[in-house]
């Protein structure tokens, strides 16, 4: 190995399997590669590395970059994602730091969704007046030939009122910011965007299509066209004129990237703006000194007709204002745009703690956003990502019937709170067991061992759970259920649910901790639980535990055991 290069070995098509102590790239088709990476390698530079090594089609897939990171014990690994320049040389600098000698890189494909271009219809070009010399962008030769949807409050379509009160709203509030350009209107003969503007040239320059950020990318500086400027990562993409600035005639895919886009572009600018007027078919933007410093910063965008598309068709900037001091905060680096940072962060580790959140952040864009902004980023991510927690609780009842329905002789018993809302009860237990489970316990050993956890979320509660031992020592599950709290109600029910619905069984050893609700439910006779029907013993690892953590005495504690 040459010394200026490092080895690096890269894992794709395949999953990332993590756990507490490690974490390694399985699967039936992965496919290795090494590589030579120098020491002096961008992260772009990496990234066609890995495409020319691959052959990985870069317009199908993005990469996500995941490195097996040693903690500082040595003995366990964590996934530690490789996005940007500063990541690619700490993951590189593995190599003299740590006693690795070999750096896995495990690839993660992200596929990119089709363009929304070819859905537009039939052939049409992109046509604005004045709009800084941006190169032509030709769209839409798929076999339609259906007409380019009308966009703007100057429409032709007279025949939805909708459309008119739109139209009348969009007017007031373009007099109230008081715009100097032309509404986007679509020459429906031409087939082509132009504005109605009373200066109007008489050879319209073509107007770039701008494709903003969307759900499949896992970072926004892993977007190929995005609003560039001089402060932004993405800087050799331009969309618009040299300086970084949006266009009159950009187009973005729906309205939260069109918002996503802007607060990007305000925060790497150090400026704020205010919401004049935002609606599902109009967003009007202006600066928030505007009246302080006369700024002349405003933005007015429209949606496209019969599309989710917006299209900016009023822009003045840049921004005239100036900071005398930066702000530790900033008004547009809220929540949304936190999860949007972190997904990937929060989907490789879950359990990022908050100020770990927060230090991201700070090195993205410089500033140090509070505990709660980071927290309800957090929960964003993880919302987004995994689902919301109400609506997976109104989920159970669906997935246990189908549970029920692809595992015959699978029970299930619930127990619910009624209220005062009509065809709504509350949750309060739930306890299920599979017929495998059921059938297999005959043949395990008389033994059965039962435990409860935490649930960790939104929405607290227990897990219990009874475990039985086969022929082989091994451990059988048996039973499960998520139950408010472990208390003497909720052991009783559980064990009640075990005798009565799946093992009549007598003589089995019951093995537990020493938590008094067990011990009330194992001597209640009406439970079935009581000798000789079963005979309740101590687990002696929780009671080494306990002995420790009491006395801190090692020697006793090998004594007890």
């Amino acid at each position: 190995m040459s010394v200026s290069t490092i080895p690096v070995t890269c894992y794709y098509n395949g999953q990332i399997l993590r756990s507490k102590t490690d974490v390694e790239y399985e699967g039936s088709e992965t496919v290795i590669e090494p590589l030579e990476v120098p020491v002096e390698c961008t992260f772009q530079q990496l990234i066609d590395m890995i495409y020319l090594k691959t052959t990985i089609d870069k317009r199908r897939f993005k990469l996500v970059l995941i490195c097996k990171y040693p903690l500082r014990s040595g003995k366990k690994f964590q996934p530690y994602p490789v996005r940007d320049d500063s990541s690619v040389r700490k993951m590189l600098n593995l190599v003299n730091t740590t006693t690795i000698e070999e750096i896995e890189l495990y690839i993660k494909l992200v596929r990119v969704k089709a363009q929304l271009n070819q859905s537009m219809g039939g052939h049409a070009d992109l046509f604005v007046c004045d709009n800084y010399n941006v190169a032509q962008f030709d769209y839409g030769c798929g076999p339609s030939s259906g007409l380019v949807p009308d966009i703007g409050p100057n429409g032709d379509d007279e025949d939805s009122a909708d459309e008119e009160r739109n139209d009348e709203y969009a007017e007031d509030v373009d007099d109230e910011c008081d715009g100097d350009d032309g509404d986007v209107k679509v020459d429906r003969h031409a087939s082509s965007f132009r504005t109605t503007s009373d200066e109007t040239s008489d050879e319209p320059s073509p107007v770039n299509y701008h494709l903003p950020p969307t759900p499949q990318f896992q970072h926004v500086e892993n977007l190929d066209n995005a609003v560039a400027s001089c402060w932004t990562p993405w800087v050799q993409h331009t969309t618009g004129n040299s300086s970084g600035e949006f266009v009159i005639g950009q187009v973005f895919n729906s309205k939260s990237d069109l918002q996503e886009a802007v607060k990007i572009y305000s925060i790497k600018a150090h400026q704020e703006y205010v919401v004049v007027a935002s609606s599902k078919k109009l967003l009007v933007l202006r600066c928030k000194k505007a009246e302080e410093c006369h700024c002349p910063w405003k933005l007015r965008a429209m949606v496209v007709k019969d599309t989710s598309l917006f299209v900016i068709n009023k822009y003045t900037g840049p921004h005239t204002c100036v900071n005398p001091c930066l702000n530790r905060d900033h008004h547009q680096l809220d929540s949304q745009l936190v999860s949007t940072h972190i997904k990937a962060l929060i989907q490789a580790q879950f359990t990022l703690s908050t100020a770990a959140i927060q230090v991201s952040v700070m090195e993205k864009w410089g500033y140090q956003i509070s505990y709660k902004k980071a927290l309800d980023g957090k929960h964003e991510a993880i919302r987004q990502l995994f689902g919301d927690f109400s609506e997976s609780y109104t989920e159970l009842p669906r997935l246990f019937l189908g549970i029920e329905q692809a595992n015959p002789g699978c029970v299930v018993v619930w127990k619910t709170c009624e209220t005062n809302m009509p065809n709504t009860e509350i949750l309060q237990r739930v306890f299920w067991s599979f017929k495998p489970s059921i059938e297999g316990f005959q043949h395990c050993r008389p033994v059965m061992s039962i435990d409860c956890t935490h649930l960790y979320g939104k929405y607290k509660g227990k897990l219990l759970i009874a475990m039985g031992y086969d022929g082989n020592n091994q451990l059988f599950p048996l039973a499960f259920a998520i139950t408010e709290g472990e208390n003497t109600d909720s052991w009783g029910w559980f064990l009640a649910c075990i005798r009565n619905r799946i093992t009549q069984r007598t003589g089995i050893c019951v093995i537990s901790d020493r938590h008094p609700g067990i011990m009330a439910a194992m001597a209640d006779p009406h439970l079935g639980w009581a000798a000789p029907c079963a005979y309740h013993r101590i687990c002696m690892c929780l009671f080494a535990s306990n002995f420790m953590t009491r006395f801190k005495d090692k020697i006793l504690k090998n004594l007890v055991c």
